[in-house]
């Protein structure tokens, strides 16, 4: 049904959610990274804004972006579980872009800045495999 939308309005709402589930993943390292030093809390820290993140994001796309009405456990866990697969690969390239960007400047801003390039480009392929591998038949 991602037809009935324009390509613009597609672009903004998925810009959009992928902004809202980008600010949650950070919110949530932040939130980890205050039980100590950035260097033993940071994969921890990965590790939980990603699934915060992941959750944010799949139900924000279910609903608005591919316009998915399944309901109950049988139906949210395997599409559930295919986003989750899709989301390996981009989930790889966030977190290689995060830890590099660490590991060069030891600085706070650079990292965030290093997971929003990543979580940018991973949401663009994102969207691709998605459409083509867990909602495909739902879009028109």
């Amino acid at each position: 049904m991602t037809a009935l939308l324009s390509p613009r309005a597609l672009v903004l709402r998925y810009a959009a959610f992928a902004a809202v589930a980008t600010l949650a993943n950070l919110a949530a390292q932040r939130l980890v990274l205050l039980f100590g030093p950035t260097d033993l809390w940071l994969a921890p820290a990965i590790a939980v804004g990603t699934g915060v993140g992941l959750v944010v994001k799949y139900l924000l796309d279910k609903r608005w972006i591919f316009f998915d009405r399944s309901a109950g456990a049988a139906a949210h866990g395997r599409r559930f579980g295919l986003y989750t697969l899709t989301g390996v690969v981009t989930t790889l390239i966030f977190w290689g872009a995060e830890a590099g960007a660490w590991a060069i400047w030891h600085d706070q801003t650079m990292r965030e800045i290093g997971a929003l390039a990543g979580l940018a480009c991973g949401y663009v392929l994102k969207y691709r495999l998605d459409r083509r591998f867990v909602f495909r038949a739902i879009v028109v």
